[in-house]
């Protein structure tokens, strides 16, 4: 895998989809990453520990929002492991971090607010505010009010621009 992300001229990784520190390999690959000089980003739930070597740890928190609609393999598991405030403390202590959250109604902001209650020193700009949407028109519509809501926050807006600029596939 080393191999195949160095044939691109990158020098800037992110190690996302689904949950990438489930993935016990994940530590040695971001390490030899970072010996060879990248800037290693990782997206996780917060959910897992692993320790992996990071210059950002992209930490997004699962809100009431995102449980699985109709999916009894993996619902009652999303329920019991996705709020892990402990492993959350734990990465915040360890890699410079942002934590992000999928917004789709103002009344997940809310929620997202609650939850940093729990780490009052999470400074407003390490929050990251990003629409729930996989069309252009959607994420536009959610922008008009998202936006200046995290602004007012002092928190941080996402827009999601893969979706904006490619649509909801997946790249290569």
């Amino acid at each position: 895998m080393r191999d195949q992300i160095l044939k691109w001229d990158c020098p800037h990784v992110v190690l996302t989809g689904g949950e990438p520190l489930l993935q016990p390999d994940v530590v040695p690959l971001s390490e030899a990453l970072q010996h060879q000089g990248l800037v290693v980003t990782v997206e996780t739930a917060g959910t897992v520990y692993r320790p992996v070597a990071a210059t950002l740890m992209s930490i997004s928190p699962k809100l009431s929002n995102s449980v699985p609609v109709n999916d009894t393999r993996w619902s009652p598991r999303h329920h019991r492991t996705q709020d892990r405030p402990e492993i959350v403390r734990r990465l915040m202590a360890e890699y410079a971090f942002q934590l992000k959250f999928v917004i789709d109604t103002p009344a997940d902001v809310d929620e997202a607010v609650g939850y940093l209650k729990q780490f009052p020193a999470v400074e407003p700009e390490q929050v990251w505010l990003m629409p729930q949407g996989v069309s252009p028109d959607v994420l536009a519509q959610k922008e008009t009010w998202l936006a200046p809501l995290a602004a007012r926050l002092g928190y941080r807006y996402c827009p999601r621009r893969q979706i904006e600029l490619f649509g909801n596939v997946r790249g290569t």
